[in-house]
C-alpha cells in the first residue's frame, strides 16, 4: 500500500501518539464480537440481556456461565499481525496510550504495555459487593465462586450496559488524546459512545486523525487519513513504511 509521504513524515517526527482500538481489531483474529457470539445454548439469549447488573440480580449463575463460556472463547484466540504492529509502534513512540475498547486482554498479549482497557477485561473478575479484583477463583460448576475477602459473589471485571466506564481508565484516556499530537481510531464503528467522542475531541484539538477500518464510519469524514481494509495488514505495512 501506498501511504502519503506528509502521513509518514508526520509519525517520523511524532512524539506523542493516542489510539483507539474497537471489535474489529478482535475479529481479525477470529473473534467474534459481542453481538455476533451467540451460538449453540446460548443462541437463544441476546447479549444484552445477560450483560447487565439486572440480569446479574436475577440470575447469577446463567450470567456467571455465559461468561465462562465467552472466557474460554477468548483463551481460542491469539493476537494477529495488528496488535504485534501497534506493539511495534509503542516501542518507537516516546509517549505511546493505547485506548481500547475490547476486554479480550490481546493487546496485552501481544506485548503493549501502556494499555487502557474501558470496558474491562474478561479475564479477570471483582467481587460484586465489595470490588475486589481477583485473575484466580474456584471452579465450582453448581454456584457462582466468592469473594475471600467478604463473601460476595464474583462478576466479571467488564462495564455491562447501564454501568459507567472505570473513571481512573477514562480521565486517562481523556488526557492522553488531549495531549496526542497524532490520534488513531482502529476497528471501531465510531458510534459507541463515550468511546467515540475521543477522536472528535482529538481533532478539536488539533491532533491529525488516522482512520483504519474495514469500511467507512460516520468519523471518516473528519479523518486526516482513512484506510480502508484489514488493520492486521495495513499496520504492519504503515510501520514498516515509517520504520522500515
Amino acid at each position: 500500500m501506498d501511504f502519503p509521504s506528509e502521513l509518514i513524515q508526520f509519525l517520523k517526527k511524532a512524539e506523542r501518539v493516542s489510539v483507539l482500538t474497537g471489535a474489529g481489531v478482535s475479529q481479525e483474529s477470529g473473534l467474534r464480537t459481542f453481538r455476533d457470539a451467540q451460538a449453540g445454548l446460548w443462541a437463544q439469549y441476546r447479549p444484552e440481556d445477560l450483560a447487565s447488573p439486572e440480569a446479574f440480580a436475577r440470575d447469577p449463575k446463567l450470567v456467571w456461565d455465559w461468561y465462562a463460556w465467552r472466557r474460554e472463547a477468548v483463551k481460542g484466540v491469539r493476537p494477529n499481525a495488528g496488535h504485534y504492529a501497534l506493539v511495534e509502534m509503542e516501542n518507537r513512540i516516546p509517549t505511546f496510550t493505547l485506548i481500547t475498547q475490547n476486554v479480550d486482554g490481546l493487546h496485552r498479549f501481544a506485548g503493549s504495555r501502556n494499555v487502557l482497557e474501558l470496558h474491562g477485561n474478561i479475564l479477570r473478575v471483582r467481587c460484586a459487593d465489595c470490588g475486589t479484583f481477583t485473575e484466580v477463583w474456584g471452579d465450582d460448576s453448581e454456584s457462582v465462586p466468592r469473594c475471600e475477602t467478604c463473601g460476595g459473589m464474583l462478576r466479571p471485571d467488564v462495564v455491562w450496559f447501564g454501568e459507567a466506564l472505570p473513571r481512573a481508565e477514562l480521565e486517562a484516556a481523556v488526557s492522553a488524546t488531549r495531549e496526542a499530537q497524532i490520534f488513531f481510531s482502529i476497528g471501531t464503528s465510531g458510534v459507541v459512545q463515550p468511546a467515540a467522542a475521543l477522536a472528535h475531541a482529538a481533532r478539536n484539538k488539533g491532533s491529525i486523525v488516522i482512520e483504519i477500518n474495514a469500511e467507512p464510519t460516520p468519523l471518516t469524514p473528519k479523518t486526516d487519513f482513512a484506510f480502508h481494509g484489514r488493520s492486521g495488514e495495513i499496520l504492519p505495512e504503515l510501520v514498516k513504511a515509517v520504520w522500515g
